[in-house]
């Protein structure tokens, strides 16, 4: 893969402070691009939205492939980093291919602020979900494994709060995260950290009860008669079964 690499920053600033973004360097390391830059401001608490843009479609879509300092939330600091696949992105891309990373401050139109990603949530209940709201467009909430959409809720009030149901039918996984996109600026879209669905009952609690049931049939099953017993017809009383 032969790429000969440009690259430029764009940012937009608040007249508040004093902000600056620059790529101070880009390196190819095999089939990854890094992209090094400084984000600095006067107000450490100021957040950035940071993407990271490519010349082979005009700068018109955010680089998907991409990690480290990126996305929303940015921090400001020295020597940050954006890591690229380009070969994930493009495939065998060969040529020249100019990068602009694109900043701007960053306030959510929704903040989460009652969510606990470390607790297990289990299948059949219903949760609340707190959030700050900054907007107040209706809002779509979606519930993802992975990659895949297992509910939705459509045109919710952004009232900065949401009851939030697992479904029974859900698989067991720790790679769920809930996605709330604004119903008017689509580029709008906020998601929870990762977080664990578990049954309801756990399964050694199931595994218990079976073997209880299972050893009573055992029992019953190898109760024989006593030698006194012999020759009559009369039937052993068996032990009452477990319900």
């Amino acid at each position: 893969m032969r790429v000969t690499l440009l690259a430029i920053a764009t940012f937009v600033a608040s007249a508040a402070f004093a902000q600056s973004i620059a790529i101070k360097k880009v390196e190819l390391a095999g089939e990854l691009i890094i992209v090094h830059y400084d984000l600095e401001d006067s107000n450490p608490n100021n957040e950035y939205l940071v993407n990271l843009y490519s010349s082979k479609d005009n700068y018109f879509a955010a680089l998907t492939k991409v990690s480290g300092d990126v996305g929303m939330e940015v921090k400001p600091g020295l020597d940050k980093k954006i890591t690229w696949k380009i070969r994930d992105e493009y495939g065998a891309y060969k040529g020249k291919i100019a990068l602009e990373i694109r900043g701007k401050v960053y306030i959510p139109f929704v903040k989460f602020t009652g969510f606990d990603a470390t607790k297990k949530y289990k299948k059949g209940n219903t949760y609340n979900i707190i959030w700050k709201a900054n907007a107040s467009n209706p809002v779509n909430i979606e519930l993802y494994k992975g990659g895949e959409r297992v509910a939705t809720e459509l045109n919710q009030p952004n009232n900065g709060s949401h009851t939030l149901f697992i479904p029974k039918h859900a698989k067991n996984g720790k790679d769920y995260r809930l996605k709330i996109t604004d119903t008017r600026n689509t580029d709008e879209v906020i998601y929870t950290d990762y977080f664990k669905v578990v049954p309801k009952v756990p399964m050694i609690a199931k595994i218990g009860v079976g073997a209880v049931v299972v050893g009573a049939l055992v029992f019953v099953l190898t109760q024989k008669k006593s030698p006194s017993d012999a020759g009559s017809d009369e039937t052993i009383p068996l032990p009452t079964l477990p319900q």
